[in-house]
């Protein structure tokens, strides 16, 4: 490969998690016409009996917040700055009722279900540090919580399993410029002229490998525009189990291709002259080969979709109609886009249909490489859903949302524009014939699918999550990456583990594991569900 060219990323991944065809439900029956398409309608219910999946206000969020200020009997530090001894929120999230109390409440005419929310509670200033889960309710104006810790997970959750605030992530890199820096200077100057300012972090994941543990490799990158694939080959494990910041220390030291016991000895072998030093080549700000400037004007706008009578489908709360298709819609604060109370021209098909889990699984020659297995719902996919650009991520026209959510904060945050709604052309006729012969005469139909979409971005990679309505009855799961590959420096036998894509960055070999659940309802309620999962290798 030739390394002054530019180098794109672009990782595509696509999966069908299932095939529904709702016509077979018909067999034997009547099927609606387009004529009685406003009995459809009236058969799915109203807009407002989808609200009992609605994701929780800003307003609701809030009242949650100040009650379990009020209502613990213990002091809470906001999460954005929170020391790992202290008591803090690390995430609110709606609280979906049970799958029986919502069916009595959309098919039967029963109560509806109490509005709850979900909070995830760190305590580090206690006896015992845990993680407690506690549901509170009703809402808008909470009366009780209840802890459901042990009914969830059998018992209490050590607190060393938590998952990482974005607060801690930024003590651990304090750690390391302030004091782990602090024993190398020699090194960091004349190697990466360190100034304080030129290096960035990616930490890796999971934090050990033995129950207890909470030590992360920190891999550092020139900190440039695409910093992900400008690694200068220095990685750092930091034992930050200790509730005690002061405590935390460096556990070990990696450089091209060496290990060393911490950044003292580092610094002694450098100084001594027996290290071998593979001097990176210092990129711009922009990232050069890594910028995603344009490297060329324009030459046309882009085409547009065009709805010549308006949408042919509505969206009114978390409710949205399409032809014969009917579902509500949220987003969770861990698992991402999810679809509720699915119905094709009036009959439920599926109860949930929603986005689990991303796992990503990395080889590579370096310690960060080697041991990261990124679960990405441990960092927040509906936490990172990023806004959405008009005409890029989704066509002009579409109609766009914004998803409230609190997590790593104790006030709400709201991600503006990040989910879309739109009806797409395919661009290619879902039937047709020209006939001539004997009689002449053209049949054709247009390929027409309705998209809800969301786009998560989690470090270096973008994750576009689609679910597609066809007019046929089926629906599609679809999932594409983009972004930045996460790479490695590129020393010794490095290339068994990857590509080059720089003169001194390995894009590493890893496998990407999408995990959804499916709990269908087809002629009933069956109540089955399931977990359909998808597997892309990736050089």
């Amino acid at each position: 490969m030739n390394p002054k060219l530019p180098y794109v990323l672009l990782v595509g991944a696509a999966v069908i998690i299932f095939i529904l065809s709702c016509m077979l439900l018909s067999r034997g029956r009547q099927s609606p016409s387009c004529d009685s398409q406003p009995h459809v309608v009236e058969k799915m219910g109203s807009t407002s009996q989808s609200l009992v999946f609605a994701d929780l206000t800003p307003e609701e969020l809030a009242q949650v917040v100040r009650y379990l200020q009020g209502n613990l009997g213990v002091p809470l530090v906001d999460a954005s700055r929170a020391k790992p001894s202290d008591n803090c929120i690390a995430s609110v999230d709606l609280q979906v009722p049970a799958k029986a109390e919502v069916l009595r409440f959309l098919d039967e005419g029963g109560a509806r279900p109490p509005r709850e929310a979900l909070a995830v509670l760190y305590f580090g200033n206690q006896p015992e540090p845990n993680v407690t889960e506690y549901v509170v309710g009703p809402l808008p104006t909470p009366a009780y919580h209840r802890d459901v810790t042990v009914q969830k997970y059998g018992g209490k959750v050590p607190y060393h399993r938590r998952l990482m605030l974005g607060s801690e992530n930024e003590q651990v890199g304090a750690f390391l410029e302030k004091v782990a820096f602090a024993a190398a200077p020699t090194f960091l100057k004349e190697v990466f002229e360190y100034d304080g300012t030129n290096v960035a972090f990616q930490i890796a994941a999971p934090h050990g490998f033995r129950s207890g543990d909470r030590k992360s490799w920190f891999v550092l990158f020139q900190n440039v525009s695409g910093f992900f694939v400008h690694p200068v080959g220095l990685e750092v494990l930091v034992d930050h189990s200790s509730l005690d910041i002061s405590r935390w220390a460096v556990s070990k030291v990696f450089y091209n291709g060496q290990y060393y016991r911490d950044m003292i000895q580092l610094e002694s072998a450098y100084v001594q002259g027996r290290i071998s030093v593979e001097k990176v080549k210092k990129a711009p700000r922009d990232g050069d080969f890594s910028s995603m400037k344009p490297r060329a004007p324009s030459a046309a706008l882009f085409p547009l979709q065009y709805e010549p009578q308006g949408p042919r489908y509505s969206v009114r709360d978390n409710r949205v109609l399409f032809q014969a298709w009917s579902f509500a819609f949220g987003m969770s604060v861990h698992r991402g886009l999810r679809l509720f109370d699915i119905r094709h021209k009036g009959e439920r098909v599926a109860y949930e249909i929603s986005v689990q889990e991303a796992l990503s699984v990395y080889g590579s020659n370096c310690p960060g490489g080697m041991s990261t297995r990124y679960m990405d719902g441990s960092f927040g996919i509906g936490h990172y859903t990023s806004p959405l650009v008009r005409g890029v991520d989704c066509p002009y026209l579409a109609t766009y949302r914004d998803v409230h959510y609190l997590a790593h904060s104790q006030v709400s945050r709201v991600s503006k524009s990040a989910l879309c709604i739109f009806e797409q052309n395919l661009g290619s006729p879902l039937r047709r014939h020209y006939s001539n012969l004997q009689s002449l005469f053209y049949g054709g139909l247009v390929n027409s699918v309705l998209v809800i979409r969301s786009i998560t971005t989690i470090g270096n990679y973008d994750y576009v999550w689609d679910f597609i309505f066809y007019q046929n009855g089926a629906i599609e799961g679809k999932v594409q990456a983009t972004g930045y590959a996460s790479s490695s420096f590129l020393h010794g036998d490095g290339l068994r583990y990857g590509n080059r894509v720089w003169e001194h960055t390995l894009g590493t070999v890893h496998t990407h594991s999408i995990n959804y659940k499916v709990d269908l309802d087809v002629g009933g309620r069956s109540g089955s569900s399931f977990n359909a999962c998808c597997y892309t290798g990736k050089p």
